[in-house]
């Protein structure tokens, strides 16, 4: 059995990879190697919708579910998130740093240099504070 933030991303999942919005009946056919009841899953698209994550329209007499952003933006809060819980968030930083592939790392300098570039061009000079440079 899946804990509940397993069964939140694997839903999440299931609405980033559908074409349109779902209801939950077809959210559960994805799941179909899960012990679910239909109930379950309408509770977590019901949660995720409070949260923010997804979004919900009455057709008929069903909810459609769509993802509110795309995976990126979900993955990038969790790692703000997880950022955030930190003590030491330059030493997370420097983990983090290590734990990259060549490739990931040049993607990371890249962003890193438009974001610098951005900051620049702010005239109100609010941009890019807290955020520690190397």
């Amino acid at each position: 059995m899946r804990r509940s933030g397993e069964l939140e991303r694997a839903i999440m999942d299931a609405l980033w990879e559908a074409q349109d919005p779902r209801t939950a009946k077809e959210v559960l056919a994805t799941l179909a190697e899960e012990k679910l009841a239909h109930t379950t899953v309408i509770t977590v698209l019901d949660r995720l919708t409070r949260k923010g994550l997804a979004r919900r329209e009455r057709v008929g007499r069903s909810w459609r579910y769509a993802p509110a952003a795309s995976r990126e933006s979900y993955v990038s809060s969790l790692m703000i998130d997880a950022l955030g819980r930190a003590t030491d968030r330059e030493a997370v930083l420097v983990h983090f740093a290590h734990s990259m592939s060549g490739p990931e790392a040049d993607a990371l300098r890249s962003a890193l240099a438009t974001a610098d570039g951005a900051d620049e061009g702010d005239q109100s000079g609010e941009a890019g504070q807290g955020r520690h440079r190397a």
